[in-house]
């Protein structure tokens, strides 16, 4: 049986990116901007639909910089963010200055802890420091409990900053994720859903908005025939040759969304039958996840095996997985900062793990990792 890699995320190639890249070199548009990225941020638009307006940029982080300085973060502020995401959802608070406020997670959508935020904002406010604005996170691809957390952040007038870098083409009651909050940053890094090697972008729900990101991710020139600078600025913009990577894999996104849902509910069928373990998936019929990231739960007075177990296991298979993540609040850098709620991501990434959920895994490798479920199991 072939013994190659089967990775957690690869990227995965639709065919057309490199025409798009092609006519990029052959127009000489090799640079920051060009027909590329015009054409990738209208696709966007289109995808997400809602009034949406879209700045390409050099990442995701780069976009929830650009998101919070929008949003008048400067030094001293306070900014809630979810404890249980990846590290990029809260640098870019440190890179303004700012506080980051970590908040735990709901056990339903692993997503941010209405209970828990609303303690936090009222306890912030009774210290004298009202939260200049919330950064949620669709964590894996699944919404977080948009009804819930909007109604607390209109309650005491907070913006949203949605990190939806993993949750392009996911959904909630027919609406998609990144069209929720004020402001909303995507990825294209390359495990993502769609690539353009590196990249992301800034949605917004105002033009203005995108324009002062263009300006702001240009190095903020002013208008004027020599170079003339009024604001910090910076090198944000993504190239139009990643660009044209990108209008590639948008025609094949919708594919991809189906390929990765297809996995993940191999995954359902298979651990069905296995006392112990349960796989992450949408509370209710509201709920429509990408499933960029496939996920399981051990419930260790189950089950006499760990998520590390399997996780080794796999690896002397050549396939890789990988653990949940690492709360934010229980990292070196950001341990000494205030953190509300109780143990449910810290329980999570305790007895969770990710598995291989590429939209470009082949029968062969779906074969390969059951029979080593089997193996490990059973």
């Amino acid at each position: 049986m072939n013994t190659s890699k089967i990775w957690l995320s690869s990227p995965h190639m639709g065919g057309t990116e490199q025409q798009f890249v092609q006519e990029a070199f052959n127009t000489n548009w090799v640079a920051p901007l060009g027909p590329n990225v015009t054409g990738f941020e209208k696709d966007l638009e289109n995808f997400l639909g809602s009034n949406t307006f879209v700045a390409a940029l050099s990442s995701g982080t780069a976009a929830l910089h650009l998101g919070l300085i929008l949003l008048d973060v400067k030094a001293g502020d306070e900014v809630i963010c979810q404890s249980f995401t990846f590290s990029a959802s809260a640098n870019p608070i440190l890179y303004q200055g700012a506080i980051p406020i970590f908040v735990d997670s709901e056990p339903n959508t692993w997503n941010i802890c209405p209970k828990a935020l609303e303690e936090a904002i009222l306890d912030r406010i009774a210290k004298g420091k009202k939260p200049k604005a919330i950064i949620a996170v669709h964590l894996y691809g699944m919404p977080f409990d948009v009804e819930s957390i909007m109604e607390i952040a209109n309650q005491f007038s907070i913006p949203i900053l949605e990190d939806a870098a993993e949750s392009l083409g996911s959904h909630f009651k027919g609406k998609m994720c990144g069209t929720f909050g004020t402001l909303a940053a995507l990825s294209f890094n390359g495990n993502k859903i769609i690539t353009t090697s590196g990249g992301g972008a800034l949605v917004a729900s105002k033009e203005t908005e995108k324009e002062k990101a263009v300006f702001l991710a240009t190095q903020a020139r002013d208008s004027a025939p020599h170079y003339q600078h009024s604001a910090i600025g910076y090198n944000y913009r993504l190239s139009n040759i990643s660009a044209g990577i990108g209008r590639g894999q948008m025609q094949v996104l919708n594919d991809h969304i189906l390929n990765r849902r297809a996995m993940h509910s191999l995954y359902v069928d298979y651990f069905e039958n296995i006392n112990g373990v349960t796989v992450f998936r949408e509370p209710h019929a509201n709920y429509y996840s990408n499933h960029w990231l496939s996920c399981i739960i051990f419930d260790v007075k189950k089950i006499n095996k760990t998520p590390d177990d399997l996780r080794l296991f796999l690896e002397t298979k050549n396939i890789e997985t990988r653990p949940l993540w690492k709360p934010m609040h229980l990292q070196p850098i950001f341990k000494k900062y205030p953190y509300y709620g109780g143990f449910v991501c810290e329980n999570l990434f305790a007895t969770g793990l990710c598995l291989p959920s590429g939209s470009n895994l082949t029968n062969l490798d779906k074969e390969r990792i059951i029979i080593a479920f089997d193996e490990f199991f059973k």
